[in-house]
C-alpha cells in the first residue's frame, strides 16, 4: 500500500491533467455507486480489482486514510466537488417588496389614491362651483384647494411606508432562519479518519477519498463503499421506500448511500462521492432542474450542507409497524399542531369579516346621504361639469370606506405571531433549545406531559464503576487489583477493552486536576473507566488486537441490550467475550467464576439468589448493573448467524454497578413541572429497582403517593388484549397513574406516547413532549406533539425526528422551553387585546362620524399611521416581552382555550368605552371646549382644522399609554411591572411618541394636521394617562359579575374535527373565507415556518424508477394535503414532469410505495 504523504506530494506536483491524478473520473464512480450488492460487487472486483485497489486508485490508505495536505484536498473538492448541496437564493428585497404589495385592500387603497390624485388636478369654471354643490372659494382658500392632490399623494406614500416596513420584516426574517440554519449546519460533524487519527470533521468538509467512521445511529453524509463492518444494518427507506433494514457487508453489498441511517453495527467506509454527485445530489439536482418553472417549489426543497434536503418526511419511518403506517396516512398529518395558528386564523377571518362590512355599510351611507341631500332635498340637476367634483366626492367617500377596512383588518395577527416565534427562537438558542419547528415552541406552552429519557438527560450521563461482585465477593468500593486472581483479572480487562466499540476511550482531563474526559458511548467509559482503576492499561489490548483482527461483532441493540464480540484464539478455536443488561445475561451464563478463577455451575437457584443479594441492593441504591461473561468455542466454527445457539451456556465473570449521578438541577425543574400542571414521566431502558431509585431522587415519585412504576412487560399485560393488539380503554385505565416505566423498549415508548395522546380520558386532549437519544426513539419523537432530541448523546436519526434540540441535554432546558412556550402565547395575547381596542374604537369612530358628518374624523393617511402603530410597532413591542418565572405557577391553558379570556374582554371593551366617549365628546363639543372652529361638515379640499387634530392627537395617545394597559392580561395592577426589562418596548412607545409630536407640528396638509398649543398638548396627555388610571378602574370591576362577557377565538371543536375528516385542516376551513390579501399574509407565514424546517435530511424515493413512479402516482391523485409547515396541493398535474416529481415527493402521503389507500 503506497503512503498517502507520497499521493500528497505527487498532488502537488501534478496540476495539468486533473482527472488523471486520480485512478478513476466522477462519472465512473457516479455509475459504481448506482450499482446494488451482486453487480456492484462485480464492478469493484472486475473493474477496480477489488475495494483495496479502489483505495490506491483515490490515492488513500484503508487504515490511516488520507494525510490532510490542504493542497491534495483543495484538489479533491476540484475533481469530484464538494460535498455540499448548494442552498437555494434567498428572495431579494425587491422580490419581497413585490409580494407584500399583493396585498389587496393596499392595491385598492393605491387605485382610490391614484383616482383621488388625477381629479384633484382638475377645476371646474368658478362661476359653477355653486352649482355643484361646492361652496364659492375666497382667494386664499385658492392655495388650499390647489394643494387638494396632497392627500392622495399622502396615501400613496403611506402604502408605499407599510409595504417598505413589511418587507423588511420579512427579509430580516429570512435571513435570520438562515443564519440558523447555517449554524446547524456547521455543528454537525462526523468522524473520519486522517492520518491514522481519527477526527471529527464538519460534514462539508469531507472529500472522496476520506475514510469514515460509521456507527450506530450517524445520518450517511456521503456515498462510500464498505472497507470493513460489524454487524452492519442501514435503513434506505428514505431512499427506496423499503422500510426493511439491509445487511451490509464488505463480500456482499458494501454500497452505502448518502441520506441513510446506520440502524445497527459499526464500519469504515470508504468516500466515493460527494455533494450532487453523490445520490441524493442527482435526486435533488432532478427535483431542481425546472426550479424557474414552479415557485411552489421554494416551499419544498430545503437543502442542508452536504446531508441534503428536506423534502416533507416521506418515510416509512423505521420500526413503524403498517398499523401505524396507515394511522400516518389516515389521520390529518402533524400540521394539527399549531393551535394557535388555528385559532388566529379563524379570529382574523371573523375580525375581517366585520370589517369588511363595516366599510361597505359606511361607503353606502356616505354615498347615499350625498346624493340624497343634494339631488333629492336640495333639488339640483346633475350638471355633466360637474360630473368630475362629483366623482371627487364618491373617491374620497371610498377612501374612508377602504380606511375602514384597513384598520379593521388586522394583518399585524401573523406579523405579531412570527416575530414572538422568531424572537424567541433566538432567545431559546441561549437556553440550549435548537428549535427546528418554529410551531414546537408555542406547542411546548401547551404542554400537559413530559416523557423523559432517565441517562443524560435527568442525570449527569457521567458514569463510574463504584461497585463489582466478583469471585462470591461484593465489592462496595472498588478492589485492588492484588485482591483479584490473574486470570479473572485478565478476563475484565480483556473482555471491556476488546468487547466495546473502539471510538469509546477515556482522554485526560481538559484542565488540571479535573475529570477525565468520557468519549463515545458513556457506558462503555465507565468500564474502560473500571480497566483504568484496575491499574491496567485497555490501550495495550487493543493495540494487540485491532478493529481488523475482530473476527465477529454483535453489536449492541434495543432488542438484544447486549453486545459481543468474538476473537479467534492464538492456539485455535474461538472467544467470544458479551456484555450487557445484568438480568438478561444471568440467563444465558451456566457458569460462573470463583475466587480462584475456576469456572463452577451457576444454577437456576443461584441466579435467583444472586439477583436477590447483589443486582436488586444495587438496583435499589439507583446503580445500573451490569454483567461481563465469556465463551469459548474450542472445537468447530459454530453458525454465527445463529445467534440464540451462540449466546447461552456463557460464563459470567463479573457483576459491575454503575452509578451515574443525578444532575444537581434537576429536582428543582421537576417541582417547577408539578407547579405548572405538567406531569413529568420517566421512560428508561433500565432495572426498575435502578429507576424507582433515580425517579425518587428526582422528585418524580414522592414517598405516599398512589403511583405506578411498571417494566415494560408487565405494561404491555396491561394494555394488550389476547391478539397482543393495544386496546386504548386498558391503556386509559394505566397511563395517567404512570409514573416510571423500566426496561422499555422504543416501541413501548412509542405505545405510551401515541397512547396519551389519542386519550379522551379529562376534558382536554394531553399535548405530551418526549425526549429522545437513541436510533429507536426515532418513532416516539415523530409521534408527539414535541419531540426533544439530546445534541449530545443523540444520534442524527433521533435529531432529525425531532423538533427541539437540547444542546445540553438537559432536563432544566425542557422547562425553559415550557416557558417560552407559554410566553408565546401571553404575547400573542397582549396583542390581540391591544389591536382589538384600536380595532372597534377605530372602526366605530370612522363609521358614527362619516354617517353623521359625512366625513370620517380620521382621516385616510391618519388611520394608515395608526394602522403602522398598532400593526407594526405595536407586534414589535408586545410580541418581545421577556419570560418570567410566573409563567410557570400555572396550569396550561390546554388547546381549546380561547385567545381572548373573559378578563381581556373586559379590558378590550373597558377602554374601548372610554376612548369613544372621549373621541365622540371632543368631535361634537370639542370646538366650544377648547374655543376654536369646528371641524364638522368642511368642504372638499378645506385646510386642516385644529378641531380635528386635537381628535387624531388625542386618540393617538390613548393607543400609546393603552400599550402599556395590554402589557398585563390576568387583570394584574401593575402594568409597569419589568417594563425596564423589555428595551423594545421602551423604544417603540418613545419613538411613537416623538413621530406623534413630529406628525402633528409638521405633518400639515399630507397628514391633515394643523400645529397646536402648548396647553392643547397637555389636555392631549392627560386625556392619554388617564387610560392608565381606567385600566385600574377597569381591574376593580371582577370579571365574574360581567355575565353577558363572551370570550372569542376559540380552537377548533371535536365536533368539527369529525367533520374534517378528509384531512383538511382548520386553518384550511378559515382560509377558504379569507380574502385573497389575508391569504397572502398566511402563506407569507407559512413560508416563514417551512425555510426553518432545518436539519431535516433528505427523505424521498432515490432512483430514478422511485421517482418517475411517485411521478406517475402524483398526475393521477387528487389530494389536498397540509404536511406540518407549508401548503401543498397535489392535483392532476399538468406542469413539466420534473415538477410534478416535486409536487409528488413533497407530500408525505405518496411517499409510501406500498399503495395504501389515501385519503
Amino acid at each position: 500500500m503506497t503512503n498517502p504523504r507520497e499521493h500528497a506530494s505527487a498532488a502537488n506536483s501534478v496540476v495539468e491533467s486533473h482527472e488523471g491524478d486520480f485512478g478513476c473520473t466522477v462519472m465512473d464512480l457516479r455509475k459504481l455507486m448506482e450499482l446494488r450488492s451482486a453487480d456492484a460487487m462485480t464492478q469493484i472486483s472486475v473493474h477496480y480489482g477489488g475495494v483495496v485497489d479502489l483505495c490506491s486508485r483515490l490515492r488513500t490508505h484503508p487504515v490511516e486514510g488520507l494525510s490532510g495536505n490542504p493542497a491534495d484536498l483543495e484538489k479533491r473538492k476540484q475533481v469530484f466537488g464538494q460535498n455540499l448541496i448548494p442552498p437555494k437564493k434567498p428572495k431579494t428585497f425587491l422580490e419581497l417588496v413585490w409580494e407584500a404589495l399583493q396585498d389587496v385592500t393596499l392595491i385598492i387603497l393605491e387605485i382610490a389614491a391614484i383616482i383621488s390624485l388625477v381629479l384633484s388636478f382638475y377645476r371646474p369654471p368658478g362661476e359653477e362651483n355653486e352649482q355643484c354643490g361646492l361652496p364659492v372659494s375666497s382667494p386664499e382658500d385658492e392655495g388650499d384647494s390647489e394643494a387638494g392632490w396632497i392627500e392622495g399623494a399622502a396615501i400613496l406614500f403611506s402604502v408605499i411606508i407599510v409595504v417598505l416596513v413589511t418587507a423588511f420584516n420579512d427579509w430580516s426574517k429570512e435571513k435570520q432562519f438562515r443564519g440558523l440554519q447555517n449554524r446547524i449546519e456547521k455543528e454537525q460533524k462526523f468522524s473520519v479518519i486522517r492520518n491514522g487519527h481519527i477526527i471529527q470533521l464538519p460534514v462539508a468538509e469531507i472529500v472522496v477519498g476520506d475514510i469514515a467512521q460509521i456507527k450506530y445511529g450517524d445520518l450517511l453524509p456521503a456515498d462510500g463503499i464498505l472497507i470493513q463492518g460489524n454487524d452492519l444494518k442501514i435503513d434506505e427507506s428514505s431512499l427506496t421506500g423499503e422500510s426493511d433494514h439491509v445487511k451490509k457487508s464488505v463480500d456482499r453489498d458494501p454500497m452505502l448511500l448518502s441520506g441513510t441511517h446506520v440502524m445497527e453495527g459499526s464500519g469504515r467506509m470508504v468516500v466515493t462521492a460527494v455533494g450532487v454527485n453523490s445520490q441524493t445530489g442527482i435526486i435533488f439536482t432532478l427535483l431542481g432542474a425546472s426550479e424557474g418553472e414552479e415557485e411552489g417549489k421554494k416551499k419544498k426543497a430545503k437543502t442542508q450542507d452536504g446531508v441534503a434536503l428536506e423534502i416533507q418526511p416521506l418515510n416509512s419511518q423505521e420500526g413503524m409497524d403498517n398499523e401505524e403506517k396507515e394511522k400516518k396516512v389516515a389521520r390529518p398529518p402533524k400540521k394539527e399542531k399549531s393551535v394557535l395558528q388555528g385559532k388566529l386564523t379563524r379570529l382574523a377571518v371573523q375580525i375581517g369579516k366585520a370589517g369588511l362590512i363595516m366599510s361597505a355599510v359606511t361607503v353606502l351611507i356616505l354615498i347615499l346621504y350625498f346624493v340624497i341631500d343634494n339631488f333629492v332635498i336640495q333639488r339640483k340637476p346633475w350638471l355633466a361639469d360637474c360630473t368630475p367634483i362629483y366623482i371627487q366626492y364618491f373617491v374620497k367617500f371610498f377612501i374612508i370606506g377602504i380606511t375602514v377596512l384597513v384598520v379593521a383588518v388586522p394583518e399585524g395577527l401573523p406579523l405579531a405571531v412570527t416575530i414572538s416565534l422568531a424572537y424567541s427562537v433566538k432567545k431559546m438558542m441561549k437556553d440550549n433549545n435548537l428549535v427546528r419547528h418554529l410551531d414546537a415552541c408555542e406547542t411546548m406552552g401547551n404542554a400537559t406531559a413530559i416523557c423523559s429519557d432517565k441517562t443524560g438527560t435527568l442525570t449527569m450521563n457521567r458514569m463510574t464503576v463504584v461497585q463489582a461482585y466478583i469471585g462470591d465477593t461484593r465489592y462496595h468500593q472498588l478492589p485492588r487489583p492484588d485482591a483479584l486472581a490473574p486470570k479473572v483479572l485478565d478476563l475484565i480487562v480483556n473482555g471491556i477493552s476488546i468487547n466495546s466499540a473502539y471510538t469509546s476511550k477515556i482522554l485526560p482531563p481538559e484542565k488540571e486536576g479535573g475529570l477525565p474526559r468520557q468519549v463515545g458511548n458513556k457506558t462503555e467509559c465507565a468500564l474502560l473507566g473500571f480497566v483504568t482503576d484496575l491499574k491496567q492499561d485497555y490501550h495495550a489490548v487493543r493495540s494487540e488486537v485491532p478493529e481488523e483482527k475482530l473476527y465477529k461483532v454483535y453489536t449492541f441493540n434495543s432488542v438484544r441490550k447486549s453486545m459481543s464480540t468474538v476473537i479467534q484464539k492464538p492456539g485455535g478455536g474461538f472467544r467470544m467475550y458479551s456484555k450487557g443488561a445484568s438480568e438478561i445475561i444471568l440467563r444465558k451464563c451456566n457458569r460462573i467464576l470463583n475466587k480462584k478463577g475456576d469456572a463452577v455451575p451457576f444454577k437456576n437457584k443461584d441466579r435467583d439468589e444472586m439477583v436477590r443479594t447483589v443486582i436488586e441492593p444495587m438496583a435499589c441504591e439507583g446503580l445500573r448493573t451490569i454483567c461481563l461473561a465469556y465463551r469459548d468455542f474450542n472445537d468447530v466454527e459454530p453458525p454465527w448467524d445463529n445467534e440464540n445457539e451462540i449466546l447461552t451456556e456463557l460464563t459470567c465473570i463479573t457483576v459491575v454497578g454503575i452509578e451515574d449521578p443525578v444532575r444537581p438541577e434537576v429536582p428543582e425543574a421537576i417541582a417547577k413541572c408539578k407547579r405548572a400542571g405538567i406531569t413529568v414521566r420517566m421512560v428508561t431502558g433500565d432495572n426498575i429497582n435502578t429507576a424507582r431509585a433515580i425517579a425518587t431522587k428526582c422528585g418524580i415519585l414522592t414517598p405516599g403517593d398512589d403511583f405506578l412504576c411498571l417494566e415494560g412487560k408487565e405494561f404491555n399485560r396491561l394494555i394488550r388484549n389476547e391478539k397482543g393488539e393495544v386496546e386504548q380503554e386498558k391503556l386509559d385505565k394505566v397511563w395517567p397513574k404512570l409514573r416510571v416505566l423500566a426496561r422499555s423498549s422504543p416501541t413501548d415508548k412509542h405505545t405510551l406516547v401515541k397512547g396519551i395522546i389519542d386519550s379522551t380520558v379529562g376534558e382536554q386532549r394531553q399535548v405530551v413532549a418526549v425526549t429522545g437519544d437513541g436510533t429507536n426513539d426515532g418513532p416516539a419523537l415523530k409521534k408527539a406533539d414535541v419531540g426533544f432530541a439530546m445534541g449530545i448523546a443523540g444520534t442524527d436519526v433521533a435529531k432529525e425526528a425531532s423538533d427541539i434540540i437540547l444542546t445540553d441535554d438537559n432536563f432544566t432546558s425542557i422547562v425553559k422551553a415550557v416557558m417560552w412556550g407559554r410566553n408565546v402565547y401571553d404575547s400573542i395575547s397582549k396583542f390581540l387585546q391591544f389591536q382589538l381596542t384600536v380595532n372597534v374604537v377605530a372602526v366605530i369612530v370612522a363609521f358614527t362620524g362619516a354617517c353623521i358628518t359625512q366625513d370620517s374624523p380620521l382621516k385616510a393617511v391618519q388611520m394608515l399611521w395608526v394602522n403602522l402603530i398598532m400593526d407594526t410597532f405595536a407586534s414589535l413591542a408586545l410580541a418581545t416581552e421577556p419570560p418570567t418565572d410566573c409563567l410557570l405557577k400555572r396550569r396550561p391553558y390546554g388547546r381549546n382555550k380561547p385567545l381572548i379570556s373573559r378578563t381581556m374582554m373586559k379590558n378590550i371593551l373597558g377602554h374601548a368605552v372610554y376612548q369613544l366617549t372621549v373621541i365622540f365628546v371632543l368631535v361634537f363639543a370639542g370646538e366650544k371646549f377648547f374655543d376654536i372652529d369646528s371641524g364638522r361638515k368642511a368642504p372638499l379640499h378645506s385646510p386642516p382644522s385644529q378641531h380635528y387634530t386635537i381628535i387624531f392627537n388625542t386618540f393617538v395617545l390613548m393607543q400609546l399609554f393603552n400599550e402599556i394597559n395590554s402589557r398585563k392580561i390576568h387583570g394584574e395592577r401593575n402594568v409597569f411591572a419589568g417594563i425596564f426589562r423589555n428595551l423594545i418596548f421602551c423604544s417603540v412607545v418613545l419613538g411613537t411618541f416623538i413621530s406623534q409630536i413630529l406628525i402633528v407640528e409638521f405633518g400639515g396638509k399630507p397628514f391633515s394636521c394643523t400645529r397646536l398649543t402648548l396647553s392643547q398638548w397637555f389636555w392631549c396627555l392627560f386625556i392619554g394617562v388617564g387610560e392608565l388610571l381606567w385600566g385600574q378602574v377597569i381591574s376593580t370591576v371582577p370579571t365574574q359579575s360581567l355575565k353577558f362577557l363572551k370570550e372569542a377565538g376559540h380552537g377548533i371543536t371535536k365536533e368539527e374535527i369529525t367533520e374534517d375528516a378528509e384531512g383538511l385542516d382548520e386553518i384550511d376551513h378559515a382560509e377558504m373565507e379569507l380574502r385573497r390579501g389575508q391569504i397572502l399574509w398566511f402563506r407569507g407565514l407559512n413560508r416563514i415556518q417551512t425555510q426553518i424546517d432545518v436539519i431535516n435530511t433528505f427523505q424521498t424515493g432515490a432512483s430514478f424508477k422511485g421517482v418517475l413512479k411517485r411521478q406517475t402516482m402524483g398526475q393521477h391523485l387528487d389530494v389536498k394535503h397540509v404536511p406540518s409547515s407549508s401548503y401543498v396541493t397535489v392535483a392532476p398535474v399538468r406542469s413539466s414532469p420534473t415538477t410534478s416529481v416535486a409536487a409528488a415527493v413533497s407530500s408525505p402521503t405518496l411517499g409510501n410505495q406500498s399503495g395504501q389507500s389515501i385519503p
